[in-house]
């Protein structure tokens, strides 16, 4: 049988990885679906499943001796790999599940490259080479962050680690934020795709160890390979220990936003 991805680069790898994810997501959509509970509020569902499937698929062909560590699927392969991908096949299951397309595809190679793939809106962004890119009907484009839109995502999802220090929805309520920005709550990673790519001017979120964790890597990679500034709520590195997450368009951006979470801390 011929590889169809031999000869392929990491980074079409996880192109073509978060594809066949995407695929599985939109051809799903609008159906029923069973639940596999996992406790807090928080499921999964058939086609989280499937997807993941379908994406292992993929990296299996192509790199049969890397690693996986996948949301849903946990560790596949080798535990001393020297590779490994961190998958997240549906990131935004409660609004897949009611019907919202505000999802995404998510493939990081770690110290490698990454994809994030809309599935509804049929784009890819990559990275390459140090830079980032959208791939859609019209070919590869470079992505340009910019804060021109005013418009900030901010995750309000619990549980809210950082509290009473740091509450995602206490920025909301700052006098400041309300006269320079918007709020937007996409719950979803698409959203630091959106930043990398200038639909969004930042994106705050609470939480720990996103830099290592299947929902973030991918859109922390992105956004940071194309050019954006990307801290923690307490604007230190963004590491296994780390502490929330500011990705923002700009330096101007990045500093009013945490300027105003550690007013409110």
């Amino acid at each position: 049988m011929i590889n169809s991805y031999a000869g392929l680069d990491d980074a079409e790898i996880a192109v073509a990885a978060a594809r066949a994810g995407a695929e599985v997501v939109r051809d799903g959509y609008g159906r029923r679906h069973s639940r596999i509970e996992k406790g807090a509020g928080d499921f999964a569902t058939d086609v989280d499943v499937a997807a993941e499937e379908a994406i292992l698929g993929v990296i299996r062909a192509a790199r049969p001796e890397d690693a996986v560590r996948g949301e849903e699927g946990g560790q596949r392969g080798a535990a001393d790999a020297v590779r490994r991908w961190l998958v997240d096949p549906l990131c935004g299951t409660l609004n897949y599940s009611v019907g919202s397309m505000l999802v995404a595809v998510n493939v990081a190679l770690t110290e490698g490259p990454v994809a994030v793939a809309d599935p509804f809106g049929g784009e890819v962004f990559f990275t390459r080479g140090g830079a980032a890119w959208v791939r859609g009907e019209g070919g590869d484009t470079p992505l340009a962050p910019t804060a021109a839109t005013g418009l900030v995502d901010v995750n309000l999802d619990p549980p809210f680690p950082g509290a009473p220090a740091f509450r995602a929805v206490d920025l909301l309520a700052h006098p400041r934020f309300v006269e320079r920005f918007r709020p937007r709550v996409v719950s979803s990673t698409l959203a630091l795709a959106w930043v990398a790519a200038g639909k969004r001017a930042a994106y705050v979120t609470d939480g720990s160890g996103l830099a290592g964790s299947v929902h973030f890597a991918a859109g922390i990679a992105l956004c940071r390979a194309a050019g954006c500034v990307v801290t923690g709520v307490d604007g230190a590195p963004v590491g296994e220990s780390g502490r929330g997450l500011v990705a923002a368009a700009d330096a101007e951006t990045h500093g009013a936003l945490l300027s105003m979470i550690r007013r409110r801390g």
